[in-house]
């Protein structure tokens, strides 16, 4: 009799922890960067999966079936929009058969919303490259854009939980505080190399060069998406032995085989930053990258 009460009592335990998990709002982010977000904002009141990985190149993410389970089962799905996953979402969306996260509809937020863009061009020459019709889509890497996003993910979370709004609010108010401490203190460390200029390997850091004073002169790819040529790396070698240039960035996803060979010959540091929260084991937050690559520049800088 004792063992079956405990039993009883064990089966109740699962019963109301299952409960308590299907009453979370099940969030699907295409970035792990908006998820850490979600999860600010959330806190306990979400289930947040995303679907690429802080090491991936956010452009070319491969569909797997278990995405498709996911999104079908989501009350919102957030997504870095412009045109950065355009090769990889609508056909999972539309796998997933979900109204309520299909674009348009109240469950899908698009974190570019109001986002100040770099780089909008006036127009579009396929000849010049993976140019971004809509701006240029990186625009995560930069903390106090990140506010921006959060009040998008906010007003998504309202509309799924409008009980919740108060918690929401509170949530979004902290994080938002948080930011503005933690810029002042990166913007602090790096202004010692404000204005220094830098060689990187694809487009992708506008935001970050202009939040920390930064000057990209050029890229080691001739055009955005196009691999580097021996002719680029030539160019590229003679700007950084003219300019005097200290550093080399790219990203965990490209080769470093390029940026090595401009290393060995000019002396300048190649410096792998992180693109998305994940790239490191121990970069588990939004607020854990910025601290990563600023640290990592502060030590190549010096």
């Amino acid at each position: 009799m004792k063992h079956y009460f405990s039993l009883i009592i064990i089966l109740l335990i699962v019963s109301v922890f299952s409960l308590y998990a299907d009453s979370k709002i099940k969030v699907v982010t295409t970035l792990p960067d908006l998820k850490s977000i979600t999860e600010e904002i959330g806190g306990d009141k979400v289930d947040v999966f995303a679907i690429a990985t802080g090491y991936q190149n956010p452009h070319f993410v491969d569909p797997k079936p278990s995405y498709i389970l996911k999104l079908a089962k989501a009350d919102l799905f957030v997504t870095v929009g412009l045109d950065l996953e355009t090769g990889w979402v609508p056909p999972l969306l539309n796998s997933a058969r979900n109204a309520k996260i299909q674009k348009g509809s109240e469950g899908y937020i698009d974190a570019s919303t109001n986002v100040p863009l770099l780089q909008v061009p006036s127009s579009v020459n396929r000849a010049e490259g993976d140019i971004h019709i809509y701006g240029n889509p990186h625009f995560w890497i930069d903390p106090v854009r990140g506010k921006q996003i959060a009040e998008n993910i906010f007003q998504g979370l309202v509309k799924a939980s409008p009980d919740n709004q108060n918690y929401f609010q509170t949530n979004l108010k902290t994080f938002n505080d948080r930011i503005d401490t933690k810029t002042k203190e990166w913007i602090t460390r790096m202004a010692p190399y404000k204005g220094s200029k830098i060689i990187a390997y694809h487009n992708e850091w506008p935001y970050f060069e202009e939040r920390f004073g930064l000057k990209i002169v050029d890229f080691l790819e001739p055009k955005p998406g196009i691999p580097p040529s021996p002719n680029q790396l030539v160019k590229v070698i003679g700007e950084i032995k003219r300019e005097n240039i200290k550093v080399i960035i790219s990203s965990p996803y490209f080769t470093t085989e390029s940026a090595d060979l401009v290393a060995r010959q000019t002396g300048a540091k190649v410096v792998v930053l992180a693109t998305s929260v994940g790239a490191e084991e121990h970069i588990k937050t939004f607020f854990d990258l910025f601290d990563y690559n600023v640290n990592k520049l502060v030590e190549a800088f010096k």
